[in-house]
């Protein structure tokens, strides 16, 4: 979806207002597709003392799978895109800078990019998910496993039998 904000540079308007519904279904990140759901993005394009900003926040349900047991995780997920618009690149690269060609937003880049470089890096089902047991695979959520508590690292056996010396 592209913006059109010329009047915006131009003087010629002072704010245009930002309701879209995106589909990033098709976004693969780590081996998932975390927005499977409609992006509804809401803000506003605004110019004030010389500066066009974007001030928006996207809000839609991000699914990954927990990194301890492998359960599915759907949460609602909610984004604050904020970005100062540019028509000429200048020194240097800010990431809260976007540079547009002939005065259009590419909103849909814009707000992929954001709410992919903001997923949480670690992804849990809830704060104190125990995991899998590393013996058997049983999901420790449900309940313990059988396994033997006392198996040691082959590595660390050696220190096992120098304790056991004393």
């Amino acid at each position: 979806m592209l913006l059109q904000l010329k009047p915006l540079f131009l003087g010629e308007k002072d704010v245009v207002d930002v309701d879209a519904v995106l589909d990033f279904s098709d976004v693969e990140w780590s081996g998932t597709r975390p927005f499977p759901h409609p992006v509804l993005v809401k803000g506003q394009v605004s110019y004030a003392a010389g500066v066009v900003t974007l001030r928006a926040t996207a809000d839609t349900v991000w699914e990954g799978v927990c990194d301890r047991c492998a359960a599915p995780v759907s949460k609602p997920y909610r984004q604050r895109i904020e970005h100062v618009l540019i028509t000429s690149a200048e020194d240097g690269e800010d990431e809260e800078l976007v540079l547009l060609d002939q005065f259009q937003l590419p909103l849909d880049a814009v707000v992929r990019d954001d709410l992919i470089l903001r997923l949480p890096s670690k992804t849990l089902c809830r704060p104190d998910c125990k995991g899998l047991c590393p013996q058997c695979g049983q999901d420790l959520n449900q309940g313990p496993c059988h396994c033997c508590t006392q198996t040691i690292d082959p590595r660390l056996e050696i220190l096992k039998n120098w304790m056991n010396q004393k």
